[in-house]
């Protein structure tokens, strides 16, 4: 389906990511709050929630499927919406993750077993990851790794279980790649997620010009694929009235956010919603991404 067929502007919220309230205090951990949140940010507004879940008692990310689905059934038993969990990003937060593609990638076959999840993250790329501030200090970043195996794997279970593959862009590259692996795997549509920075040294930061460069990549390699703007430690709500104008997609929330934000998810939502408004978007319901993804299923 063609940009401008699109029915409406997307906006997805990214509840908590990797960081611990030890950078971002306002996140939600316990799966009470993220339910809580990921309720209301629906309710504002959002049609796509992206949640990292977490072990109550130590704090730290857990892959346990039983967990996310909590968390999504907690959700979708209120509200409709599309909900998906992360994959482990050894670097990022306290849990290295596991390793190896099966044992990296094993919630998410076991939630798509059960029917609990309609997308999966899978990032098409490796990159450094390496923060300005570190820089002057000279401390060294890491590198974010995805073999072409782990994401060929993801990939195939995508094809398996139907599943929307969404991919983070933290580099030009992915999307090459992505477009690439996508037409091997003929798996079902993937959603391009252009990730800026303004804290990090990967990719772009959030300027005019690095949207162009990425929708005329995007328009050579995949023409017509869906696209969302969002990143980590970035503000991406200037770029929304392009965006629309575009037939682009948001994603907001305090996994995106510059560490320490004083906004919450909510009001993340409410103003990417506003902005969205004003640009003369419509925002699309869960119903109607689903449709607009499954067109051609």
């Amino acid at each position: 389906m063609a940009a401008d067929e699109q029915p409406g502007t997307w906006l997805e919220v990214a509840l908590n990511g990797a960081w611990t309230r030890a950078r971002q205090p306002r996140i939600p951990v316990s799966v009470e709050e993220i339910v809580q949140e990921g309720i209301a940010c629906v309710e504002s507004g959002a049609a796509i929630v992206h949640a990292h879940a977490y072990d109550e008692i130590t704090g730290g990310q857990t892959q346990d499927p039983d967990v996310y689905a909590r968390i999504i059934d907690g959700i979708r038993n209120k509200v409709d919406a599309i909900v998906y969990p992360t994959v482990p990003a050894p670097g990022l937060g306290q849990d290295p993750g596991p390793s190896g593609m099966r044992q990296r990638f094993a919630h998410i076959e076991e939630l798509a077993r059960r029917g609990l999840i309609e997308w999966a993250a899978v990032d098409p790329g490796s990159a450094n990851f390496s923060l300005y501030d570190e820089v002057i200090e000279d401390k060294p970043g890491f590198v974010y790794v995805n073999s072409e195996q782990d994401v060929r794997y993801g990939l195939s279970l995508a094809m398996r279980y139907r599943l929307h593959p969404s991919y983070a862009i933290y580099e030009p590259g992915f999307v090459r790649l992505g477009a690439s692996l996508h037409w091997r795997a003929s798996c079902p549509a993937p959603v391009y997620r252009f990730m800026f920075s303004s804290g990090y040294t990967f990719s772009f930061p959030p300027e005019d010009y690095a949207l162009t460069a990425y929708l005329k990549l995007l328009d050579q390699v995949a023409p017509g694929a869906f696209w969302m703007v969002a990143g980590l430690q970035v503000d991406v709500l200037p770029m929304i009235p392009r965006v629309v104008a575009e037939g682009g997609h948001v994603r907001v929330g305090l996994e995106d956010a510059p560490w320490g934000a004083e906004k919450s998810n909510v009001e993340w939502v409410r103003e990417a919603v506003q902005r969205i408004e004003n640009a003369g978007g419509v925002l699309a319901s869960a119903q109607a991404v689903r449709a607009a993804v499954n067109k051609d299923e």
